[in-house]
């Protein structure tokens, strides 16, 4: 790939992540979140109580950032954190009823989100950008690859949203 492509290519991924991300910002405030609180509702909305560590990897964020959310969103009142009984170190977060409302707005805000980032894109370019974007992910992963420079060759999004590790 040339320069001026590579170029293009970054461009369009940071201009995107930084405008999609201050959208959010500006459509999260009235709710009273901040970015990456939206994440932590719907995770557990979507998969219950969990380990807070469980938490921090299923966000893809560091541990002292996901304890920082949880006290925020514990004093709000939209979760609760408890002891886990195997082992007391460690807290069990889960969603109140008003953090289950809360979700419920979230995700119609993140519908409202998504519909306006793909306004004007044809329904088969829609329908298949998932799939892109998580190969997108994937690739620059580093967490996940042993290589170094964090490369994952062969990793290919396939129509309708699934990715394939060509590799293996």
């Amino acid at each position: 790939m040339d320069f001026e492509h590579a170029d293009a290519i970054n461009q369009a991924v940071r201009l995107l992540s930084l405008r999609h991300r201050a959208r959010a910002a500006t459509m999260l405030a009235p709710l009273g979140l901040h970015p990456g609180q939206e994440a932590l509702l719907l995770e557990l909305d979507r998969n219950g109580a969990m380990i807070q560590a469980q938490l921090s990897e299923a966000l893809g964020c560091e541990p002292p950032s996901v304890t920082l959310m949880t006290r925020k969103l514990e004093a709000s009142g939209h979760i609760r954190r408890r002891p886990a009984p195997s082992d007391r170190r460690a807290s069990i977060v889960e969603l109140t009823d008003s953090g289950r409302e809360l979700a419920g707005q979230v995700k119609r805000m993140w519908c409202v989100l998504a519909e306006e980032t793909v306004t004007g894109l044809p329904a088969g370019t829609v329908a298949e950008l998932p799939g892109i974007l998580t190969a997108m992910t994937a690739n620059v992963d580093t967490r996940r690859s042993g290589d170094p420079h964090g490369r994952r060759p062969g990793l290919v999004a396939e129509p309708g949203g699934t990715t394939t590790d060509r590799a293996r």
